[in-house]
């Protein structure tokens, strides 16, 4: 497996176009992804991007981690979701954020732990089966969810969002590559729209402060 590498975010003045983070070697999405317009959070504990523009979930319906189908509008609607789209196979990024992410939630009290959603969708479908993310995700919080399915319809998902998402290639050496955005999209239970993201290397304890304020519905 060749080792990912991350491109930069940048925030320009004001508010900018996010310059992608890509888990892999290529540039941003491309085509009719829309650029997510966003503003550097005011609170120096919070990591949280606010996209100035919200942004409605993804209509997705893949099949979930248990091999049921999962309509990610309808399952998710009313609940506070972070959405992310990576593969069980990466060295890095995916798991280590899916372990923040895991760990942060564990420090809630058991109310708001039980009302928050994890969603991870697999860039990787074709080796991510139902079976392999229940396992994989499992070992980090058993209640997260899984998703995998058709290809085509997670790379469109995933750049309606503005998240780059490229075919899994296999490489001369026999590995395979496997592309993709990095950013952990946070909906609101009030809308159902995504109003602020995190791009990778967010700490636990930053997810661990703004939980409570996506749970309520606000922007950390």
């Amino acid at each position: 497996m060749r080792s990912n590498r991350l491109t930069g975010g940048a925030l320009l003045a004001g508010a900018a176009a996010l310059t992608l983070t890509a888990c892999g070697t290529s540039s941003p999405a491309q085509g009719n992804a829309p650029a997510a317009v966003v503003s550097s959070t005011a609170n120096p504990d919070s990591a949280a991007i606010t996209l100035d523009q919200p942004f409605a979930k993804p209509d997705l319906d893949l099949t979930d981690s248990d091999g049921k189908p999962f309509d990610l509008v309808k399952e998710t609607a009313g609940k506070p979701t972070l959405l992310y789209f990576g593969y069980t196979h990466c060295p890095d990024v995916c798991p280590t954020t899916m372990a923040d992410i895991a760990d942060a939630k564990s420090k809630l009290p058991a109310a708001e732990r039980s009302r928050l959603q994890v969603v991870f969708v697999s860039t990787d479908p074709t080796r991510d089966t139902p079976q392999r993310l229940k396992a994989w995700l499992g070992a980090q919080d058993p209640a997260f969810i899984g998703l995998t399915g058709k290809f085509a319809a997670i790379q469109a998902a995933a750049h309606s969002l503005g998240i780059l998402v490229e075919k899994p290639v296999k490489e001369k050496d026999g590995s395979i590559s496997v592309e993709h955005g990095a950013e952990v999209f946070a909906f609101s239970p009030k809308d159902n729209k995504a109003h602020f993201l995190y791009t990778a290397g967010v700490t636990v304890k930053q997810y661990e402060h703004d939980m409570p304020d996506l749970i309520k519905g606000v922007t950390p």
